[in-house]
Order: structure tokens, then C-alpha cells, then sequence
């Protein structure tokens, strides 16, 4: 690959293109520095003509008069090419995100799984017959794809975000432009050579590559798209929702989370280690849903946090390759330093640092984004650091007495994404779940998800939901058809 020109990896109206200002952008491996690829980076003008490519193929009706059991095959053989390059992709995302081969390889079985649910979702999709009380009278309700749609994927999840998008709305039979975060194009550029693989058609998948300072505009505030599926940070979110209003377009925002983990004192003690350590610091607490406050009870809160710690503090971090790494750098040094300038806010805010807080002397690190696990403890709401997302390896811990305590901490914050529940009464877990105003609780377990349930937020965590049935009726529009098949005349005007 050439850095004066590189391969080109936009792709609009089914050809691979460079980008029309001549704009590159260095992809930068955060365990060491180094650059993995020279990338095109595309500018409004590019993105216009995705948007145009993505309107014409859906204004063709062969797409749209494609069965669905057709488009739901697109996705089957898509699911398959995935599983037959696992491994070359695992290393991509590796490169790309910093995280562990383990956790990249993950990502990629998830991928498959979502590609699979709405193959088979969609394969079995009828309209719905409404009795009426008339037997003359049919009536239907039929989905029908939204239109042209724009999704936008975040950088900790590039792959796995993006096909929460890409399957449904493949599915629905809509036409759409991908943009991958500017930071972790890789893997999606490799997944849509697989779409072109499967037989997409052209025009109906198109890719752009860029900052969303040079094509944000040009996608979203733009006639000709109908849907916006947006995952990132709440500022980029609340201004494309604005700019996309007078245009009437479908906006669906996932936006983060500052996640409750409750743990009661009665809950398997070492399970509960377990799922807080794992919760907050995977993939270096880079995750939307990740268990970022811990709410214990009081009378376990100092034994509780010590072991925590202690399991925190031998989390084995290194460049995701290695097989040794447990968890690897942050996605860049930019991050990296907002992260640490968390650490020093939480300081001034009187939180006690438990552990870490500092970024390791140890030469093997000097080039990557590395920062360790790091504990605040006696915390409180009024704290900046527990009430904003840090994204990144900080746990805070608050104390309560009570149940109703421990529902009023998990219910105080802006965000509404996830929480979770540890105690051995099913009783009260039950209680405190239904209490809990997050889209997903996890029960004596944390960070799991099915693609087969609904996956969303409150609150300021967004709208709309991904995965599950209601994944797939957010790119359709709804139309109900009256058909009489006994016409007369009414005789409502007599004259």
C-alpha cells in the first residue's frame, strides 16, 4: 500500500474508489505507534455521492421488489465468508482497536450470530391479517423498508456496531452509507468486500471513510436520507438529531452509559469479584455498557473493594497479539489523555485513589496508550467523575444500607443504558430490576447480551433499539392495506 495513494477503500454505487480531494489518514496501531495502513479520508463531496448512489438504488425498484427470504440469504453467505475469514479479521480489529485477539475473536462470533438472527427473522416475516369483523373486508398490515439510511459506528466496537446496523437494515431492504469511526476503519472496510462477496447489489451498501467534521453534515443533514442510526458520544448525537429534524428523518441514538453494578451483601462472593473486575476493565473499559460504578452495600463495602483491587491489580495488560495480554492499550494517546485527566479530577473532587491512576514506566509500554486499572473509592453523585463517562479502566464505588438506597444510587445519573443486580434473594433482585431505569439488567451477571433481545437505553443513553424484532422494525415502515372485496356504494349523499 502506497502512502502517496493508497487502495481504495470507498465504495460507492459498487466501486472502490479513492477519495475525490485526495485525503489520507495514517491508522495508527495504539499497542506500539505504529502505522497499519494509509487510508483514504473522504470529504463532503464523497460522502454526497454515497448518499446519491445509496437514493438511486433504492429508488430502483429491484431491490425493493427483492423477496426478503432473498436479502435474508444476502446475509446468510455474508455470515459465512465471516466464518471463513475469523481469523485474518480477529488480527485486523486487533490492530485496529488494541483489543486481545480473545476478545476480537469474539466480537466476530457475535457478528456472525446477529447476521444469522435476522437471516432467519427475516425468512419467516409475514404481513399481519386484522379482522375487521367483516368478512368482505381484508385488511394488512406490511413492512416495507424506510429508505436510504446512514449508519455511523463508534471506535471500540467498529465491527460489532456496525453489523448491529447493517443486518437489519440489509434485511428490510434499504440502501445505506457506512461510516466507521476515522480512528478503526479496518475491519469494516473488510466486511463490506464480503457484502460485495455476497451479492449485494450496487448502490445498496456504500462505505465512507472520514472524520465527522469533514462528512458529518453532508450525511445527516441531507433530504435524501430517511434513517440515522448513530452510536457515539452524546454531543455528536444531540446535534445530529438536530440537524436532522427539519428533514423529518428517522433518528435512532445509542449514547453511552455511566452503568450500576449493585452488589448486595448476600450475592456469591466470588462470582461478584469476578463480574465487577471483568465488567469494568474488559477491553480496557472502553465499552458503552460497561459496569463503570460500583454500588455496594455498606457492610461488605471495605473487604469488598480490597478484593476487587487486589483482582484489578493483577489484570495482565499488553498489545492485544499477545497471548499473554488480558486486556490491551486504549484506542489512542488523545484518549489516553482524557482518561488521565479523569484521574486527576476525581483526585481534586476528594475521591480516594485505591489503585493505579499512572501510566506504566516500564519500557514494553512506552509506545503504546497504556493505562491500568484504576479504583476511586468513597465516592458520591456530586462528583463529576462519577456522573460523566470516562471510558476508560476507572471504577468508582458508592455505599448504601438499603434497598431503596442502592435503587435511588442506580437510578440517579443522566444515562439509562445498563445495570446490574448481585444478591442471592431472587425475590429482591426481581424488585430491584424492575426499579432500575436502564435498558438492559443483568442478574448475578454482567455484560452479556443475545442478538435476539432488544439492546438500548434511557434517558440520555438514546432512542430506538438495536437487535431483536424491534432491531429490524426500526428500518421499516409500517403500511396498512384495506382491500373490499365486496365493493358498493355507501349512499352516504343522497343527492
Amino acid at each position: 500500500m502506497s502512502n502517496d495513494r493508497p487502495e481504495p477503500i470507498l465504495f460507492i454505487d459498487g466501486q472502490w474508489r479513492n477519495a475525490i480531494g485526495g485525503g489520507t489518514r495514517d491508522i495508527i496501531n495504539p499497542a506500539d505507534g505504529s502505522v497499519v495502513a494509509v487510508v483514504d479520508e473522504a470529504g463532503a463531496d464523497d460522502a454526497l455521492a454515497a448518499v446519491a448512489a445509496a437514493k438511486k438504488a433504492f429508488d430502483d425498484p429491484a431491490w425493493r421488489a427483492t423477496p426478503i427470504a432473498e436479502r435474508a440469504a444476502i446475509c446468510d453467505r455474508i455470515a459465512d465468508f465471516l466464518e471463513r475469514d475469523r481469523d485474518e479479521i480477529a488480527r485486523i480489529e486487533t490492530l485496529d482497536t488494541g483489543k486481545t485477539l480473545k476478545e476480537s475473536h469474539i466480537d466476530i462470533d457475535d457478528v456472525v450470530s446477529v447476521f444469522r438472527f435476522y437471516a432467519n427473522l427475516g425468512a419467516v416475516e409475514a404481513d399481519r391479517l386484522v379482522d375487521v369483523g367483516d368478512p368482505t373486508i381484508v385488511s394488512r398490515v406490511v413492512r416495507e423498508p424506510i429508505g436510504v439510511c446512514v449508519l455511523i459506528a463508534p471506535w471500540n466496537y467498529p465491527l460489532l456496531q456496525i453489523v448491529w446496523k447493517i443486518a437489519p437494515a440489509l434485511v428490510a431492504g434499504c440502501t445505506m452509507v457506512c461510516k466507521p469511526s476515522e480512528v478503526t476503519p479496518l475491519s469494516t472496510i473488510k466486511l463490506v468486500r464480503l457484502i460485495e462477496e455476497a451479492g449485494a447489489p450496487a448502490g445498496v451498501v456504500n462505505l465512507i471513510q472520514g472524520s465527522g467534521a469533514a462528512v458529518g453534515d453532508a450525511l445527516t443533514d441531507n433530504p435524501d436520507v430517511d434513517m440515522i442510526s448513530f452510536t457515539g458520544g452524546a454531543p455528536t448525537g444531540t446535534r445530529i438529531a438536530k440537524v436532522a429534524a427539519p428533514h423529518v428523518s428517522r433518528v435512532a441514538l445509542e449514547l453511552g452509559g455511566k452503568n450500576p453494578h449493585i452488589v448486595f451483601a448476600d450475592a456469591d462472593w466470588d462470582a461478584a469479584v469476578d463480574a465487577v473486575v471483568t465488567g469494568v476493565f474488559l477491553h480496557s473499559g472502553q465499552v458503552c455498557s460497561s459496569g463503570t460504578r460500583l454500588i455496594v452495600e455498606d457492610s461488605i463495602a471495605d473487604d469488598f473493594v480490597a478484593a476487587v483491587s487486589g483482582r484489578a491489580q493483577r489484570i495482565r495488560f499488553g498489545d492485544g497479539l499477545d497471548p499473554a495480554s488480558e486486556t490491551g492499550p486504549l484506542v489512542s494517546q488523545s484518549h489516553r489523555d482524557k482518561v488521565e485527566s479523569y484521574v486527576a479530577l476525581g483526585i481534586s473532587e476528594g475521591a480516594t485513589l485505591v489503585t493505579g491512576g499512572e501510566r506504566p514506566t516500564d519500557e514494553q509500554f512506552a509506545d503504546g496508550s497504556y493505562f491500568p486499572p484504576t479504583i476511586f473509592d468513597h465516592c458520591n453523585r456530586e462528583m463529576r467523575l462519577v456522573q460523566e463517562e470516562t471510558f476508560g479502566p476507572i471504577l468508582t464505588v458508592e455505599r448504601f444500607t438499603t434497598e431503596a438506597e442502592a435503587i435511588a444510587l442506580g437510578n440517579d445519573t443522566s444515562f439509562g443504558l445498563a445495570a446490574g443486580v448481585r444478591t442471592a434473594n431472587t425475590a429482591r433482585a426481581e424488585r430491584v430490576a424492575r426499579a432500575l431505569r436502564h435498558g438492559t439488567v443483568w442478574v448475578n451477571d454482567f455484560g452479556v447480551y443475545t442478538a435476539a433481545a432488544e439492546w438500548g437505553g434511557f434517558g440520555k443513553s438514546g432512542n430506538g433499539r438495536e437487535l431483536g424484532p424491534t432491531g429490524l422494525a426500526e428500518y421499516q415502515e409500517t403500511k396498512h392495506i384495506w382491500t373490499n372485496t365486496a365493493p358498493k356504494e355507501v349512499g352516504w349523499f343522497t343527492a
